[in-house]
């Protein structure tokens, strides 16, 4: 009789916090969730103009994943288009530019390959930024459709004028973002 008892008593508890919980001190708020059609992506530009590798990859990183936005679902492209120019002027801090090493594979037994920023910086300066960009998100298939909203481009020209993308003064943004000398 007593088990029945506790049984009803706690069915009854959690029916109550269920369906009675509207008072002014425990509101429940749930979360909304943005569905595929309602995703609305931007475009932004960046100049990256004296701008340090790192702040801005992780900058570029969370625009890409969506995380800038109110909404964001982990499971879901809800990120930006990103266009970055000038990217032949972009920054290292210290000693990185020559010290700092790069490491690929071939797939054959003892093809492992180095490079510097600074070998890079000559052939594909681009590389070094969407490599960056690329270590900093997560591994996935949903991972590379993000990464290629970005955009890279020598100079100060692009070919994205149409979309209309909102400027982002990414040196104004934070003081350390920007080297003057290197």
């Amino acid at each position: 009789y007593s088990f029945w008892v506790f049984y009803l008593f706690c069915h009854f508890i959690l029916l109550l916090t269920l369906f009675i919980n509207r008072s002014i001190y425990a509101r429940i708020t749930m979360t909304s969730f943005i569905k595929k059609s309602e995703i609305k992506n931007n475009w932004i530009l960046i100049n990256a103009e004296n701008a340090i590798v790192g702040r801005l990859a992780a900058y570029i990183s969370k625009v890409l994943r969506g995380k800038n936005k109110t909404q964001y679902i982990p499971n879901l492209d809800n990120g930006d288009f990103v266009i970055v120019t000038n990217i032949e002027k972009i920054k290292f801090t210290g000693k990185k530019l020559n010290n700092k090493k790069y490491y690929r594979h071939t797939g054959h037994p003892g093809g492992i390959k180095t490079t510097s920023p600074s070998i890079l910086f000559k052939n594909k300066p681009a590389e070094i930024l969407k490599l960056a960009v690329k270590r900093m998100m997560p591994s996935g298939p949903l991972a590379k459709k993000q990464l290629s909203k970005l955009k890279i481009y020598k100079g100060n020209t692009h070919p994205h004028e149409t979309q209309n993308p909102k400027i982002v003064d990414f040196s104004k943004m934070n003081k350390k973002n920007s080297v003057l000398l290197n």
